[in-house]
């Protein structure tokens, strides 16, 4: 499969991340990938930016060194009822909008709770993408989490860094192939994502492309294969 893009990516804006947008602009180049979505923490996560950042983003350009670029944000679940550090108006007016569970925002509930704030947070109609849904830290139901992507149209995202033997989350390999298995049951699509936070590891698939590879996956439910693919999941017009 030809690996096109990448969209969950960090910048120094994140507060813990290495470079800029410009050279992780150049190292997508490098790696000739169509298109590169930046999505940085939001303001929850200790050392990321404020809101005032992301309502600022209309400035930078949407093409730079030939590749596309879709500016966004990773925003933090804060309760179980699915609510955001993000306010909606915001969510709008960005490219692509990322939500994921972090322990420094969030304590870990029971596998009830922590699914159900999944499962709330699909129900906003600007959130396109369920970021590393593989911690174990946050035990999930996910034969629930797979059908309510199915039906809220949210990609589930494999998440190259989880699958990082160096990576906190826990038990990130087996929770994969769960997800993996029941979204090929269901035909249920994913995006796999690097979750950069430097330059040299866009486009990472070192680890997440092996299990693929060991699942069978079929090339027809990864977003990844073409910019159209992805786009057909994001909630707006850009």
């Amino acid at each position: 499969m030809e690996y096109v893009l990448d969209s969950h990516t960090h910048t120094v804006a994140s507060g813990h991340a290495y470079n800029t947008v410009k050279e992780m602009v150049h190292a997508a180049a490098e790696k000739k990938l169509q298109l590169l979505g930046i999505t940085e923490h939001a303001e929850k996560m200790p050392g990321s930016c404020n809101n005032i950042y992301f309502r600022n983003l209309k400035v930078l350009p949407r093409r730079m060194e030939g590749v596309e670029l879709l500016f966004g944000v990773e925003a933090n679940i804060m309760d179980f009822d699915g609510g955001l550090d993000v306010p909606d108006d915001l969510l709008s007016a960005m490219d692509v909008v990322i939500v994921s569970l972090h322990p420094v925002c969030l304590d870990a509930g029971t596998k009830e709770q922590n699914t159900n704030a999944y499962l709330r947070t699909m129900e906003n109609p600007y959130v396109n993408i369920i970021g590393h849904p593989d911690d174990g830290r946050y035990p999930v139901d996910y034969e629930r989490l797979v059908l309510a992507a199915k039906k809220h149209h949210v990609l589930l995202e494999l998440n190259n860094h989880s699958l990082d033997p160096g990576c906190g989350r826990e038990n990130a390999r087996i929770h994969d192939i769960e997800m993996l298995r029941l979204c090929m049951k269901y035909q249920v699509p994913i995006i796999m994502n690097s979750d950069a936070h430097w330059c040299d590891d866009i486009a990472d698939t070192r680890f997440s492309m092996p299990l693929i590879k060991e699942l069978g996956f079929p090339e027809e439910l990864i977003v990844n294969r073409s910019v159209e693919a992805y786009k057909a999941f994001l909630t707006k017009k850009l």
